[in-house]
């Protein structure tokens, strides 16, 4: 068999492949490393056209980008901030998006924006480019990254909406919508599908515009007289966001979010959800009398952390447990926002740390 020389790409690939493979077995997450290994060898043995391996290849790079930039920030809460790039400096609109980035990283959080103009360049202004990430979209016609973002290793730029999309929702704890055109809604729809359809993990949505504006008033009513009057809807997905032309108001939907609730996961059937603050009995016989109607057996139950959460880092965490229908997202934002108005005095504050 004819070796390869030393300097040739496919030798120096083979050894780093052979050496991950030697390692895989104490790696701590080689079990899943291993799947992505066999789903792309599995790829390799078929048929799939050569544009299906660029769209793969750039998708992963993109996602290596940036997982890579935002491990170190992953016990930082953040909040996505979307809104037109067309909005110019002058604009009260601006000035309520630079205003609210202050207000939030003030509270702890880091922003994310799109890393363009506008809207964007007004939230990264507002929280100062040590708080702000910006995720960038390559396009051949807009202009590049906004000077408060421009440079920083927290700009990562992508190829695909996708990919960037991913990492708008996967990596933030809430959300903001200004007033923006077709990408704006996008977002907003992707958002609120993912949060009633319980695709995303419970967090807040606001809806903010300039003091005295319609906008996202006349998109609310819009919402009502053709999705929730027809029944395409429930009138409990309404609870999935919150409407507001006030800076304060935004920000107090924000952190009051986190006062008492932390976060959840599901461990099988059971619906967890973490407390920043333990409830007393009667508090939790309240949630069972309000909120029966989304379980699906038992009653909600305080506990501390199970055996199946292993090492997780919100182990000295309390804990509500529940037999969620994993159907009714807007009772369960409701819920969220009764356990809220329980626990400690308003006083204490919210966590930055998640």
């Amino acid at each position: 068999m004819t070796s390869l020389p030393s300097n040739d790409p496919s030798s120096a690939l083979r050894n780093q492949l052979n050496h991950l493979l030697d390692q895989l077995p104490d790696l701590k997450n080689g079990a899943l490393i291993q799947q992505v290994l066999a789903s792309t060898l599995h790829l390799a043995n078929g048929e799939i056209d050569r544009l299906d391996w660029k769209i793969l290849s750039a998708a992963l790079q993109d996602m290596a980008g940036g997982f890579q930039v935002f491990y170190p920030y992953r016990h930082t809460r953040k909040i996505s901030i979307f809104g037109s790039a067309r909005i110019q400096p002058d604009s009260p609109e601006y000035q309520l998006a630079a205003d609210f980035a202050r207000c939030v990283t003030a509270q702890g959080f880091m922003v994310i924006t799109g890393a363009g103009g506008g809207i964007m360049q007004g939230a990264n202004e507002g929280a100062g480019t040590e708080r702000s990430f910006g995720l960038n979209i390559r396009l051949p016609f807009e202009q590049g990254a906004n000077p408060y973002i421009q440079g920083d290793p927290k700009l990562i730029d992508f190829k695909y909406f996708f990919t960037r999309k991913l990492f708008f929702l996967k990596e933030s704890d809430a959300l903001a919508l200004f007033p923006g055109g077709f990408g704006t809604h996008d977002e907003a729809f992707e958002c609120l599908t993912l949060c009633q359809t319980g695709k995303s993990q419970p967090l807040p949505l606001v809806l903010v515009d300039k003091p005295g504006g319609d906008y996202w008033l006349e998109w609310d009513a819009y919402i009502q007289k053709h999705l929730l009057k027809r029944g395409l809807i429930s009138p409990d997905d309404r609870s999935l966001y919150t409407l507001t032309d006030r800076v304060d108001v935004a920000c107090e939907a924000i952190a009051s979010f986190y006062r008492v609730y932390h976060s959840c996961r599901y461990v099988g059937p059971k619906l967890v959800l973490r407390l920043n603050f333990e409830l007393s009995d009667l508090e939790v016989e309240q949630l069972n009398a309000l909120f029966s109607d989304i379980l699906v057996k038992g009653q909600i139950i305080k506990s501390r952390a199970l055996p199946e959460e292993g090492k997780d880092e919100t182990l000295d965490l309390p804990r509500l447990l529940l037999y969620f229908n994993q159907r009714d997202q807007g009772r369960l934002y409701q819920m969220i926002a009764a356990i809220n108005e329980m626990g400690p005095p308003p006083e204490a504050a919210h966590p930055e740390r998640k």
